[in-house]
């Protein structure tokens, strides 16, 4: 979405439209975008120029930018209209929605014309016949929410960031949110609850059975996936763990013993540990490996073996600008910093924060009485009890465009991208 300047307003995510009586098609009121920071708002469909293949354009005014909300009797086309399962009028023939036409009238007025059907073949090695109809030639478009697939759905969001799918999912109804998040892959449900509020992966948690449960937590960071536990009842703890691999469930209960808000609470228990015989160039090979976090990626700390937290004698860290100013074939041994001391597993937040402060760290080494690694803090695990428990939870802060949090206000504000022949002022 571009403002006529040709400046990025945001991303448009879906359409909000009114259902009319009988078989009139609903009316598009607006479209739903998402702008910097993830917050998603309502675009009236009256600020609308051109929508083209790949762009929609505003015409100049103010924009609110108050946080979007659907209102009662609006549907909203991807989530609600996407993988409904319909019926074909005048025939038996049942299908799901794959796509969604919608056009404007002489007037400038618009409506959804047409959808796109995939007929149900009733068997798992063919794929149906699409068939493209008008609008009143489909039958149970606005039906009960259990008549809703997650296919469509879950292919929009396949390519989106983990936390921005997780802002996705909260823009779901409860039941839905449910439903899609259960349907993603281990992998992928995984990264995706590390990004969401405790209340929301305690809900999508207890809908998944035990057994995948634990698969789960077995995906997650042992630090996430140790918060997350930490919010359920001590009995659904133990039943979690005791379905875990018992490697990666040792490594969780161990973070589950340390006092909330200490190093040992906060940290990752699988950083990157080498032993000093290791070259330059293995541990530059490590740090590229693709599924390590950037704060997680950008030291590697040495250890005399076993290489496992918790480790043999810790040894020091070896940062990532040093690697990259050292031979590759020279030994890690050689470019080591041990002049900072590490953390102990006690050591409270507030004094974690002074000292990455300090030395402009983003990660620091957690080390037990007997000189072994145990851990590593980094900023993002800092930041995450820093921010108010709340912090992902949407319906709790607003962020403004600068990005300072504000409280949702109850006036309007707005920015100069759009102004409308015909002012709709009900919410931003």
């Amino acid at each position: 979405m571009f403002d006529p300047n040709g400046d990025t307003v945001g991303r448009v995510r879906d359409a909000v439209v009114r259902p009319r009586p009988g078989q009139l098609p609903p009316r598009v009121v607006g479209l739903v975008a998402e702008m910097p920071m993830r917050r998603r708002i309502f675009v009236p469909i009256g600020r609308v120029t051109a929508i083209e293949a790949d762009a929609v354009i505003l015409n100049t005014g103010m924009l609110n930018l108050r946080r979007f909300e659907k209102r009662p009797g609006e549907l909203l086309v991807i989530e609600d209209l996407l993988d409904r399962r319909v019926k074909i009028n005048d025939t038996d023939r049942e299908g799901t929605v794959v796509d969604v036409a919608m056009e404007s009238d002489r007037t400038g007025e618009w409506t959804l014309t047409r959808v796109a059907v995939r007929e149900l073949t009733g068997r798992l090695t063919r794929r149906g016949h699409v068939h493209q109809l008008e609008w009143n030639e489909v039958r149970g478009l606005i039906g009960a929410p259990d008549t809703q697939g997650t296919a469509g759905l879950l292919a929009l969001l396949e390519n989106m960031r983990p936390a921005d799918l997780a802002n996705a999912l909260q823009e779901l109804s409860d039941a839905r949110r449910v439903e899609v998040a259960t349907a993603l892959d281990d992998e992928r449900l995984a990264d995706v609850l590390e990004e969401l509020p405790e209340h929301d992966q305690v809900e999508i948690i207890a809908a998944l059975g035990r057994e995948r449960a634990a698969d789960i937590l077995e995906e997650m960071d042992p630090d996430d996936a140790a918060d997350l536990l930490a919010e359920l009842p001590k009995p659904d703890q133990d039943a979690l763990l005791d379905l875990m691999e018992p490697d990666e469930a040792s490594k969780v209960s161990q973070l589950l013993d340390y006092t909330p808000g200490t190093a040992g609470s906060l940290m990752t228990s699988e950083p990157i540990i080498l032993p000093p015989d290791s070259t330059i160039a293995e541990a530059l090979a490590r740090i590229r490996e693709p599924q390590l976090s950037p704060a997680v990626a950008a030291a590697v700390f040495v250890t005399r073996p076993p290489n496992d937290t918790p480790t043999g004698r810790y040894l020091g860290v070896v940062h990532f600008q040093r690697l990259l100013r050292e031979m590759p074939s020279a030994l890690l041994g050689g470019a080591v910093d041990n002049d900072i001391d590490p953390l102990d597993p006690a050591t409270p937040l507030s004094e974690i924060t002074r000292r990455m402060a300090t030395y402009n760290l983003v990660c620091m080494p957690v080390v037990d009485s007997n000189n072994r690694l145990v851990g590593a803090v980094t900023v993002d695990d800092v930041l995450d009890h820093l921010l108010p428990p709340d912090w992902r939870d949407r319906d709790q802060l607003e962020t403004a465009p600068g990005g300072s949090p504000v409280p949702r206000p109850s006036h309007l504000t707005g920015r100069p991208v759009s102004v409308p022949a015909r002012e709709d002022n009900r919410r931003g």
